[in-house]
């Protein structure tokens, strides 16, 4: 039998999906996003309240080679189907043309007329909605803050999830000096850190050159595996790092730093929201559609606040912010920073209602 024909006979059982706050809405569609985030899921979720018969290929199966596919546009035209999808895409394999047509990558890839669809791990608010295991929403946001926001990471035993965890970043690529890029990004979430610092810090421990080394960053970059976060209205100021996953900073690291994985997980919150997202001179996070200056402060104390009171000041009348939110681990209170009301709320609270 044909491969396209077998593919073609052999539909997908679908499991039990939870539907994700982003969907496929447009025929044509290039969906992106880190490994495990949930790309496949959202198809699927897309497959089974359709319809119409369709063609569904994975590049990535090796139960056949890509060239088997190439008849890809006469079989469809052949068998009159009007559905493709495409996983793991790579550029060079030829696009048919039909009416509905999905394609996905880890890699964001330019392709005209076609609407992208970002898919990045769960936020808190999704989390909740799978976690049906926690029945209250401070033990999901322990659960959350511990081993991350992987979709599939909730339907693993407690004791399995941290060497999940451990196995997503060493079966992330093939190529030991692409993990160990990868490691050392995230061992570095929430830290100013240069690609050049990065790569002369790396050299000291393998044999790597700068051109691979700033080819991997930026692939990396491009799947969303690593953020960049810049400085407001300064485009080569360092930027911060963060990681699509929080969770991966205690993999990586013995040094506990969890100030910086509380940052990385209050970033993936407003990355996720598809705004502009920027940092200020002592100030964690800026969005300056809103106007709104967010602090990271996972262990609220008085004297930590007064000690950037000034440099609140400063930030206020010079981009005339109009609201001032401290997150943290369990603080409720409220407090004014010169006119300004700035309020203090626990993250699992904050992400519900930003």
């Amino acid at each position: 039998m044909d491969i396209l024909e077998s593919l073609y006979e052999n539909k997908i059982t679908f499991p039990t999906l939870y539907e994700r706050k982003m969907s496929i809405t447009h025929k044509k569609t290039f969906v992106y996003g880190p490994k495990l985030s949930g790309k496949t899921s959202i198809i699927w979720n897309y497959l089974k309240n359709l319809e119409e018969d369709y063609l569904y290929i994975d590049l990535d199966d090796f139960r056949y080679e890509k060239e088997e596919l190439y008849n890809i546009e006469s079989f469809l035209e052949k068998k009159k189907i009007k559905v493709c999808v495409i996983e793991n895409y790579t550029l060079g394999f030829p696009i048919p043309k039909v009416e509905e047509l999905i394609l996905s990558s880890l890699h964001f890839i330019s392709l005209d007329n076609f609407t992208l669809l970002k898919v990045m791990p769960l936020d808190f608010e999704e989390y909740l909605l799978f976690d049906t295991k926690h029945q209250s929403t401070i033990n999901s946001f322990n659960s959350f803050l511990k081993y991350g926001n992987i979709p599939e990471i909730i339907d693993y035993k407690d004791y399995k999830k941290s060497g999940r965890n451990k196995e997503l970043i060493q079966l992330y690529d093939t190529n030991s000096n692409v993990i160990e890029i990868l490691k050392l990004c995230i061992k570095s979430s929430g830290e100013l850190k240069s690609p050049f610092w990065l790569f002369n810090i790396l050299k000291k421990k393998i044999k790597i050159s700068k051109d691979f080394f700033y080819k991997t960053i930026k692939s990396l970059e491009n799947n969303n595996t690593i953020i960049l976060c810049p400085k407001y209205n300064q485009s080569k100021a360092v930027k911060k790092v963060f990681s699509f996953n929080f969770a991966l900073i205690d993999i990586v690291s013995s040094k506990k730093n969890f100030a910086n994985l509380f940052a990385n997980m209050i970033f993936l919150e407003l990355f996720n929201q598809n705004r502009s997202i920027f940092y200020l001179d002592y100030i964690d996070f800026y969005t300056p559609h809103n106007n709104t200056i967010i602090i990271s402060l996972p262990f609220y104390n008085s004297n930590a606040i007064s000690k950037i009171f000034p440099k609140l000041l400063r930030h206020i009348d010079e981009y005339k912010i109009n609201r001032i939110t401290i997150v943290t681990i369990s603080n409720f209170d409220t407090i004014f920073i010169d006119t300004i009301e700035a309020q203090i709320v626990p993250f699992y609270e904050w992400a519900i209602g930003k």
